[in-house]
């Protein structure tokens, strides 16, 4: 599904969230910068936005990991734009299924892609297993906002809107509907927290992003 609709992910991204979405990475990128990471995965990296992002804080490697082969390569572009090939990678795996060795990464982080994991705390075991002791893993998922009139506001906007644009820009009906019967089933604030705390995750927070519509996690070895 998401290699299908990869030449119209990043422009529905932008335009579906009003462009708020490029304030949450930067936010994200800004609570990741007092870690101080030397090393970075980003898990589910779809197109490389946060990754790109990542490499601002001048780490010395960034990785991304995705199954979905067209997103990444539209990933890879984006890195050769920018002339950040020597710090920036991408390649195809799983995220239940890292490739990589335990204790590899100071901070592991995903955007949008954890609701979209088969199986959530296999997922996250995951990447505690390939983060070092002491280091962080964050995550920016969509949320489910409590309060009126922006929980109202963002069920008629998700059910009816988000599914009507997404299937007459990417011709496909299924991701579109899907996206928002995947933000509705996802276990967003103090059930998400829990799932953190029980795959072992210390100093668990989140924080809210315009009126609950997004949050960021995070969570430490």
């Amino acid at each position: 599904m998401f290699n299908d609709i990869s030449g119209k992910y990043d422009f529905l991204n932008h335009f579906l969230s009003l462009g708020v979405d490029f304030s949450w990475r930067r936010k994200f990128v800004n609570q990741l910068s007092r870690y101080k990471p030397h090393r970075v995965l980003d898990v589910a990296t779809g197109t490389g936005d946060l990754a790109v992002l990542i490499c601002t804080l001048e780490p010395e490697q960034v990785t991304g990991i995705d199954i979905a082969g067209n997103m990444l390569a539209i990933a890879k572009k984006k890195a050769t734009q920018k002339q950040l090939q020597d710090k920036l990678t991408f390649q195809e795996g799983d995220a239940e299924d890292l490739p990589f060795p335990d204790e590899e990464f100071d901070a592991v982080t995903v955007a949008f892609g954890i609701r979209n994991f088969n199986d959530l705390e296999r997922g996250l075991t995951e990447m505690k297993r390939v983060m070092k002791t002491g280091g962080v893993i964050m995550i920016l998922e969509f949320s489910h906002p409590a309060s009126f009139p922006w929980k109202q506001l963002y069920g008629f906007y998700s059910k009816h809107i988000i599914p009507f644009i997404g299937k007459m820009v990417s011709r496909n009906k299924q991701a579109y509907t899907y996206l928002p019967e995947s933000i509705s089933a996802f276990p967003s604030g103090k059930d998400f927290l829990d799932i953190l705390e029980k795959v072992g995750m210390k100093n668990v927070s989140q924080r809210a992003l315009t009126f609950g519509v997004a949050t960021i996690y995070k969570g430490e070895k």
